[in-house]
């Protein structure tokens, strides 16, 4: 199957705007962009097509032609990712059996979660979209608290069906558990990994939809598939020892600039 990666970016982000062209330091001193580290991400993946970048912002599409990244240029009236990377897909002329959604904010993506994700996709074939979920530890759990009890919108959590069917996603730490975990525990709760994988035919059904209630409520464009009634699939992935952040708020970047040395990554 042939397999399309996109990475869709905006500037004007509403929590944190610019937020693409960030600069974060690696283990070695070298600083590079939040887009470009998600690009040099996506060049890790085994068995993938094709990159591209999806912006509607010219400063993004120069700093990504700059490092050598190829740029479609989309609307600014997408209202999330999904909606970015289904008009990607159409401008390239489709075609691509899997459409992967690398969003902007996850430099810290490792390849096997989306080599993983896409191995998931193709073996359910009743799953028009599946994304992964992360198991928590207790260090991590607790970083998804503070940032609540703080007020902040961090990470999304999911609970899911015995056979990977999503039940849930929120912007709150969900089940809810009273437990406290030493730092690296096993938790019950999947910190999801904001990756996504489609098939065509799901990804160009999705622009039609209205937002629904939930989508709005949550900001979390996954739920317009669950509210039309499409299976989410969410395909369990293994840290292997790395740890795992999105930067979603300028308080995250020292956190992610920590984790690059704490792993050695440049």
């Amino acid at each position: 199957m042939s397999v399309l990666i996109v990475i869709p970016a905006r500037y004007a982000s509403s929590r944190y705007p610019g937020k693409p062209l960030v600069e974060l330091t690696g283990a070695s001193g070298q600083s590079r962009s939040l887009i470009e580290r998600s690009w040099r991400a996506a060049g890790q993946v085994a068995g993938v097509d094709r990159v591209v970048v999806a912006t509607d912002d010219d400063r993004i599409r120069d700093a990504a032609e700059g490092f050598g990244a190829q740029v479609v240029m989309t609307s600014p009236d997408c209202a999330n990712g999904t909606e970015r990377c289904a008009e990607a897909h159409a401008a390239l002329g489709g075609g691509y059996e899997i459409v992967v959604n690398l969003q902007g904010d996850a430099p810290l993506t490792p390849h096997w979660f989306i080599e993983d994700l896409v191995t998931g996709l193709r073996a359910d074939e009743g799953a028009g979209i599946a994304t992964p979920v992360l198991r928590c530890d207790g260090a991590t759990l607790s970083g998804l608290l503070e940032d609540r009890a703080a007020g902040r919108v961090g990470g999304t959590t999911a609970i899911f069906d015995r056979n990977g069917r999503a039940l849930y996603f929120s912007k709150e730490v969900i089940p809810f558990t009273t437990q406290k975990y030493p730092p690296d525990a096993e938790t019950p709760v999947f910190h999801h990994v904001g990756v996504y994988a489609y098939r065509p035919g799901a990804l160009a059904a999705y622009a039609d939809w209205p937002a629904g209630p939930l989508e709005q409520l949550e900001g979390l464009e996954q739920l317009r598939f669950m509210e039309n009634g499409h299976r989410v699939l969410c395909v369990e992935v293994s840290a292997r020892g790395r740890t795992f952040w999105e930067l979603n708020n300028p308080e995250d970047k020292p956190r992610i600039e920590k984790m690059l040395a704490d792993m050695r990554l440049d």
